[in-house]
């Protein structure tokens, strides 16, 4: 009869010895009563009564969700690969575990097809080069349809947007020949605007006496100083108009000079 005594009284102190839970800092529990909801539990030692009460331990800090590798089609039918990372957090914890069944894959599920599904509505060039903004419109969404489950979806950054090796040769090909065509825009700029100084610096030479002899003779000096310059030397039109105005006038005061 002892024994049977002792033995109920060591069975109802292990009972209540596993009454009593831990609950840690950063964490909630959420008490039931015969399968109703009765309340969350804050950090500390609560007691939860065996066969009547259980209770969901709920961690309340910052998750980081991996999303798998996802194939998409943008709107400009390219097929891309993209992953991504999300971090949420449960704010309410009685409605992470009455709202919906495994928040967390909950949430994977949501972010995958939320990411394949915005993904389809943007361009390749979009895509690319406005992931930020890609991004927080997948956090946007993602945010909005966890809010009945206690979440709040904090950010999601897309890691890798992978291409086919075709579409990479095909985005090498035309950022060659965009970087082509800015070359020619370049040199033809360039060329203009030397045109326009050419002009203006004839136009400006014509206008004085004697600049353009004045040019002449500086730019034999500056080759002068290289020994192993050949100067060709090209008498301006002026020069030998000139000449030719000397070679008409001398007949006509030669017989002048014999009659006398």
């Amino acid at each position: 009869m002892e024994f049977i005594v002792g033995a109920i009284a060591l069975l109802g102190f292990l009972l209540s010895l596993s009454a009593f839970k831990v609950v840690n800092e950063y964490e909630r529990g959420v008490k039931f009563t015969f399968g109703k909801f009765e309340s969350v539990m804050q950090p500390g030692i609560r007691l939860v009564i065996p066969g009547v009460q259980t209770w969901e331990r709920v961690d309340m800090r910052v998750k980081a969700v991996d999303v798998p590798q996802q194939e998409s089609i943008t709107r400009d039918n390219v097929t891309v690969s993209i992953n991504a990372v999300i971090y949420y957090k449960v704010v309410d914890a009685k409605k992470a575990i009455i709202e919906v069944e495994k928040y967390m894959y909950a949430v994977q599920q949501l972010a995958q097809t939320t990411m394949r599904h915005v993904v389809g509505e943007v361009d390749l060039d979009e895509l690319l080069a406005e992931r930020k903004k890609i991004s927080k419109q997948i956090r946007e969404v993602i945010d909005e349809a966890t809010d009945p489950w206690g979440i709040v979806v904090q950010s999601v950054e897309l890691k890798d947007v992978i291409l086919a090796e075709d579409m990479k040769r095909v985005i090498a090909r035309q950022a060659e020949a965009e970087r082509e065509r800015r070359a020619v825009t370049i040199q033809a700029e360039g060329e203009l605007e030397a045109a326009k100084n050419m002009t203006e610096a004839a136009r400006q030479l014509s206008d004085a006496d004697g600049a353009l002899h004045l040019r002449t003779l500086q730019t034999l000096n500056s080759l002068s100083s290289d020994e192993s310059n050949t100067v060709v030397f090209a008498i301006p039109v002026e020069a030998l108009k000139a000449l030719e105005g000397m070679g008409d006038r001398a007949p006509q005061q030669a017989p002048t000079d014999g009659t006398t």
